[in-house]
């Protein structure tokens, strides 16, 4: 008899014991393998955490007491348990559920998420909320080792510590980078200072004996530095004690009646506390313990195999951009790359592989990559910094602060920029263009194909007048043959591909080609458009804008970013600027809102971005009087 069909609320696991949770750890783990063989999704992260998230449901009672997920696409285990089994089969399929927490999906849900190290700040606040409305429940941070490498993570346990607030931190440890392996020393250390007696003890021992006067000083001086040094040569939590948490561990994470009695010992002790776990990803299928990497966000693959389907079609962007790039560097050796936990997600893999030397993997740190890429520039090198851009974001006010105000050439190679599909809307880089074109002096552009961005990477490389940086799209390119050798742009000059006299259209990358389709079909209705390849959103092609607004005085600006502030604003601005008020204009993107989960191409659809979309829009745009055309038929 399945456990797991039993199972609708965390409630269903109380009752349940030692034998059939195991059990229930098992079945789970097969639902996600056989699930995420078809949809696809973040596997390893979840099956590494599944005793995890059994031991904090069966020890803590959701959804009064809050469990926050760091980036939480490690949330699928919970999902499974807080009553959402039956829907799992759309997990991140359009109309269906997150891959990731979502407070409008679940009351289990306390807080969304997207980004990594964001747990422990909004624990803590939930935790101080908790405290001020007086009420009286359990506040949980799970945060992996890789999360604890970006700054808001130690931002977040300075502030806990100083709070002395109730709050639970788990640090889920998968790499080795924080700890030595788990030893029998480590289990019983931790199995001590965990014990309740123990830490009554400790506590009232300190309380009393630190009262007695003459006594009470140098006994506590002694006793922290004993306890310190006992620390230091048996576990790696004295950096979490000097923040004033107090640190458990590390205990196996797969250890499932370990962890549950762990949990139970320290769930009542107050004040910050840290559980250091270590888990193996992939725990439970061979495939993805051999390589956590690619299973941890992976497409449909075979189960027995573990292996997917060699795709058909051009080659991805992000591989293109990767093998540009160490040809680049084998031609300049002042080129260095740098990216943020992601070298295979943008390609730079390739160059740790190559040219070593010249790679530089600074962790879930995209601030501090803006900033070191920043100095290395400052000496005379060409740094090239390669990040998503929602994860960008996080570094806007370095690149700001610290790069184009001082002028300084270093280049940004933007991938995923525009719509990303099914990891929604805390990953689709769809700000990008309008929170780059503010900032002085940063050259912004984008490839209409594949053979144009190796041409941009020349480009920007060579750039020497501040900094630039080239966005381009998720997936496959165009299928565009590209050039042995690649040639450089001229800054701020784009392409007509196709004249005619009725309407205007100016587009940016993936854009550009929706573009000439959209053309085709206005053609078979009587409109007859002239198609630009602007490349640069910043600085425009003002000679091509005023001389096909002068000739035909109709445009439609088309861009897969927000409407607001990116390429399509750029271009009312400067045709207000130059007092062309008799232009009549229409710019097409993406809404003003946060855009959910799905294919591209069904979100792009659902935007009027696809072909069809965007000939009815102008079609629609031009009948409405820009050109009188009574005899347009509708697309």
């Amino acid at each position: 008899m399945s456990i797991l069909n039993t199972i609708d609320s965390p409630a269903d696991l109380k009752s349940l014991t030692s034998e059939e949770l195991g059990q229930l750890a098992g079945e789970v783990r097969e639902f996600l393998i056989e699930t995420l063989c078809q949809t696809g999704g973040h596997l390893a992260s979840n099956l590494g955490v599944v005793e995890l998230t059994l031991a904090l449901h069966q020890v803590f009672d959701s959804p009064i007491d809050k469990i926050v997920w760091d980036v939480s696409h490690q949330c699928y285990v919970h999902k499974l348990l807080t009553g959402r089994r039956d829907r799992f089969e759309g997990l991140r399929q359009y109309g269906g559920l997150s891959g990731f927490t979502l407070r409008t999906e679940s009351e289990h849900d306390p807080y969304g998420a997207g980004h990594a190290s964001t747990a422990i700040s909004s624990a803590i606040g939930l935790a101080r909320a908790r405290d001020h409305l007086g009420l009286d429940h359990h506040v949980i941070a799970v945060i992996g080792d890789g999360a604890t490498t970006g700054g808001l993570a130690y931002e977040g346990m300075n502030n806990v510590g100083a709070s002395g607030s109730d709050i639970l931190i788990i640090l889920n440890d998968n790499e080795m980078s924080i700890s030595p392996n788990v030893g029998a020393i480590h289990e019983y250390f931790t199995t001590a200072i965990s014990n309740p007696l123990y830490n009554k003890v400790k506590d009232q021992l300190w309380e009393t004996v630190g009262k007695v006067p003459a006594v009470g000083k140098p006994f506590r001086s002694v006793a922290r530095k004993v306890d310190e040094t006992l620390k230091n040569l048996l576990v790696p939590g004295i950096i979490f004690e000097r923040l004033g948490i107090r640190y458990f561990g590390p205990v196996d994470g797969h250890d499932l009646d370990g962890l549950i009695r762990h949990l139970g010992d320290i769930k009542n002790l107050t004040g910050p506390k840290l559980l250091h776990i270590r888990t193996v990803k992939g725990k439970g299928y061979q495939p993805a313990e051999d390589d956590a990497a690619v299973f941890h966000g992976i497409g449909a693959f075979d189960k027995d195999t573990g292996c997917r389907e060699p795709g058909d079609g051009p080659p991805a962007y992000t591989s293109v951009f990767g093998r540009s790039l160490v040809e680049e560097c084998r031609r300049d050796e002042r080129i260095i790359g740098i990216t943020s936990a992601m070298p295979a997600g943008t390609g730079l893999d390739l160059l740790e592989a190559e040219i070593p030397e010249r790679f530089y993997d600074v962790g879930i740190a995209e601030g501090h990559a803006v900033c070191f890429a920043a100095g290395l520039a400052a000496e005379g090198l060409k740094p090239v910094c390669a990040i998503y851009s929602t994860f960008l974001q996080r570094g806007f006010d370095q690149i700001i602060h610290d790069v184009a105000l001082q002028k300084l050439n270093v280049f940004f190679c933007i991938d995923r920029g525009g719509l990303v599909g099914d990891d929604g809307p805390t990953h689709h880089g769809n700000f990008d263009l309008s929170y780059l074109r503010l900032i002085p002096d940063l050259v912004i552009m984008a490839p209409k194909d594949e053979n144009e961005l190796v041409n941009m990477l020349r480009t920007g490389l060579l750039y020497d007048d501040g900094p630039i940086a080239m966005r381009y799209p998720r997936g496959s390119g165009e299928g565009v043959e590209i050039s042995d050798e690649p040639v450089e742009l001229p800054i701020g000059k784009g392409e007509v591909l196709r004249d005619g006299l009725d309407v205007v259209i100016l587009a940016v990358g993936k854009m550009v080609g929706r573009a000439m389709q959209a053309a085709e079909i206005l053609k078979g209705n009587g409109v007859e458009a002239t198609v630009v390849n602007a490349r640069f959103i910043k600085p425009l092609d003002t000679d091509i804008i005023d001389r096909i607004a002068d000739e035909i005085g109709h445009v439609v600006t088309i861009e897969e970013n927000t409407i607001r502030g990116g390429f399509g604003a750029g271009v009312l601005e400067y045709l207000s600027e130059s007092g062309r008020y008799g232009v009549t204009t229409l710019c097409l993107g993406l809404p003003d809102s946060f855009i959910t989960y799905g294919t591209i191409d069904q979100l792009l659809k659902d935007q009027g971005l696809d072909p069809e979309g965007i000939a009815l829009s102008i079609g629609t745009f031009l009948k409405s009087g820009a050109l009188n055309m009574k005899s347009f038929r509708s697309v």
